[in-house]
């Protein structure tokens, strides 16, 4: 199936482009994790490569984000030889009306969430399936847990209202195993009233490295539709 046949593909190219679109020469970018971040990756490497884009420097946010930038020659840098991220694009597993997030699908939400508040502007690029009513309704909460402490930090979890479960490989036996070497544990909860509350109750307990729930820190949501059988990017912003 080719890219022109695949109108989901497209949509996700096209929302992936137009965050790279908002990037200019000279800026520091956080790269995100994710499908539709790859697409923003591989569109400031055609960029740069043109010429049109000059004097950038990527902050990768997974080991996923860092081979893709050097596949398309985006130069990368650290937190330790920086003062600013300009811009951070980031993809997004739920976002609500307010545009808080439920991230960490692919298990690199702790790494994500450092350079996503860093950035002076954080642009999340999802499909239209990602916009829920309320956080917790289509996804549950990743948690970053440090080996030692799954146990009591699942009973922990359990006391505030979760229902834990640890994060199995595909095609790899075991748990998940995140960036940092650390497992994480998938919460289901029934309502999140508050989603700054329990994104600080979680990152109490010790133990838990950190959680998916993103809060007011959503500057922009580029939003991939199908209309009419062809892909279009709607603007989200606060």
């Amino acid at each position: 199936m080719t890219t022109e046949q695949d109108p989901v593909k497209l949509m996700k190219q096209q929302v992936g482009f137009a965050a790279a679109d908002r990037v200019k020469s000279g800026m520091i970018v956080g790269l995100g994790t994710g499908s539709t971040t790859a697409y923003t990756i591989q569109a400031l490497g055609d960029r740069i490569k043109s010429g049109e884009l000059k004097d950038i420097k990527g902050v990768p946010t997974s080991f996923q984000s860092e081979v893709l930038a050097k596949q398309y020659g985006v130069p990368l840098t650290t937190l330790d030889e920086i003062d600013r991220i300009d811009v951070a694009i980031d993809g997004a597993d739920e976002v609500d009306p307010h545009l808080n997030l439920i991230k960490g699908g692919g298990a690199a939400h702790t790494r994500e969430k450092v350079v996503d508040y860093l950035a002076t502007q954080f642009i999340v690029v999802v499909d239209g399936s990602k916009m829920v009513d309320k956080l917790g309704s289509t996804f549950r909460v990743p948690i970053e847990v440090i080996p030692m402490a799954l146990t009591p930090v699942m009973r922990a979890i359990e006391k505030l209202g979760g229902k834990p479960e640890l994060r199995m490989g595909v095609k790899k036996a075991g748990p998940v195993i995140t960036d940092q070497g650390n497992m994480v544990i998938d919460v289901k909860f029934d309502d999140i009233p508050n989603p700054g509350e329990m994104e600080k109750s979680l990152n109490n307990i010790p133990g838990v490295l950190e959680n998916g729930l993103f809060v007011d820190c959503t500057d922009l949501v580029l939003v991939g539709e199908i209309q009419d059988g062809k892909p279009v990017v709607r603007e989200i912003s606060k």
